[in-house]
């Protein structure tokens, strides 16, 4: 009887995912095993879809490490009767002589890999390959899950340009960016490109806040540039800070719709035409007229081309599993840390008091926030203190100098 490694692609795209197809199916074909891809992601699996899983051979993935998307396509689905659907998934696997099962995706797909490796009990060896382009699964050492630095790249060259179109007509751009959890694509971009500001839902500890404080930071860094005789800038807004809202009060504005999953779909949430809207309405009433443009980049940085580092490091995962796999390794995920290859048992990688995979966030507290922020235009509480500045401020916000103090007091940062 043949034993199949399987192949499966969960979650939203990112950049790298063929980069580890490819690798993982070289590697085991090399070593005389043969591979199953199961295209169309767990989906394929719940229905039983047998049709959907196809033999990849060398000559299948040999040039495809520096392509975008996932020949194997991917998907977010999880049917309504999960537990009857996840016996089906179970018997797929079996009825298709899968030994070993290469998982590719982000906290979801980690949490089936879990899964799927328990109810096997030893007769389905699995290994995840951690991807997501937030950034939020905790590597160890810090290291960046793969397609982050791709979808980094990009979305810099876009606020790049973005930011000399603002300089040009004299305008303000709130840009969204993906990161559903954690503010670390949101803040790798606005931190390199060099954005006017960036906020993510990280600083925003509580776990309820109201849309005009987000709002009454943005108008802050609008007022702070116009009294230097700046009326342009950038914001960089993480999808996010989206889940601090209250979300009775964010559906006055917005309509919030749900994945395959049952989560929100932050990233169809338009949190920067939201601000957009608070911000003009605000200044607009004192008298103070500002074009303010918002847009959203997420799916533009998902599926692209990858780097060559995350070329180069989707190879090393890929190979990495399957060598893991062939000892006889299971229950684990594959990082490539200090230059070697090494795994963290699945045990590790959940959150005890849920039973999701723990994610990592952005550390306010760490120098690297630290630096973020300082190079930012925002309000501060030094600006309030300082007579001079304050009199700069109240006047670019046609405020009496005791009105901007209260009303900005709250959001001036230290």
């Amino acid at each position: 009887m043949k034993k199949f490694v399987g192949i499966v692609v969960g979650g939203g795209p990112a950049p790298g995912i063929n980069g580890v197809i490819s690798s993982a199916t070289i590697e085991a074909e090399n070593e005389g095993r043969k591979v199953l891809g199961i295209k169309g992601g767990f989906k394929t699996l719940f229905n039983g879809d047998k049709s959907s899983i196809i033999k990849m051979t060398i000559d299948d993935v040999s040039r495809i490490h520096s392509r975008g998307g996932s020949l194997l396509k991917t998907s977010r689905d999880y049917p309504k009767k999960l537990e009857e659907s996840f016996s089906t998934l179970m018997k797929t696997l079996r009825s298709m002589d899968i030994t070993s099962l290469i998982t590719i995706g982000g906290d979801g797909t980690a949490y089936m890999a879990r899964w799927i490796e328990r109810e096997a009990d030893g007769e389905i060896s699995v290994v995840h390959v951690p991807k997501t382009i937030d950034n939020d699964i905790p590597l160890p050492g810090g290291m960046p899950t793969f397609g982050y630095e791709t979808a980094r790249h990009i979305g810099v060259e876009l606020v790049h340009n973005i930011m000399e179109d603002a300089r040009t007509t004299g305008r303000w751009y709130f840009v969204n960016t993906m990161g559903r959890n954690a503010g670390h694509l949101a803040l790798g971009i606005g931190k390199a490109a060099g954005a006017t500001i960036t906020l993510i839902p990280e600083e925003f500890p509580d776990t309820k806040i109201s849309c005009t404080r987000v709002a009454d930071v943005l108008e802050g860094a609008v007022i702070k540039r116009l009294s230097m005789g700046k009326n342009y800038g950038v914001a960089i807004l993480a999808e996010g800070i989206s889940g601090r809202f209250d979300l009775d009060e964010l559906s006055k504005y917005e309509e919030i719709r749900s994945d395959e999953s049952g989560r929100i779909r932050f990233s169809e949430i338009q949190l920067a035409r939201m601000m957009k809207k608070f911000v003009t309405e605000s200044l607009s009433k004192r008298g103070i007229e500002q074009t303010i443009v918002s847009k959203t980049i997420g799916y533009e940085l998902r599926s692209a081309d990858p780097i060559p580092y995350d070329i180069e490091y989707t190879r090393n995962l890929g190979y990495g599993a399957i060598r893991y796999l062939l000892k006889g390794g299971s229950g684990a995920m594959i990082v490539f840390y200090e230059g070697r290859l090494t795994t963290v048992p699945f045990t590790e990688m959940e959150d005890m008091d849920t039973g999701k995979t723990r994610v990592r966030l952005v550390d306010i507290n760490s120098e690297g926030y630290d630096v973020a922020k300082e190079y930012m235009i925002r309000l501060k509480a030094g600006d309030l203190a300082d007579s001079s500045t304050l009199k700069k401020l109240a006047r670019a916000g046609n405020l009496e100098m005791t009105e901007f103090k209260e009303r900005f007091s709250c959001v001036a940062c230290d």
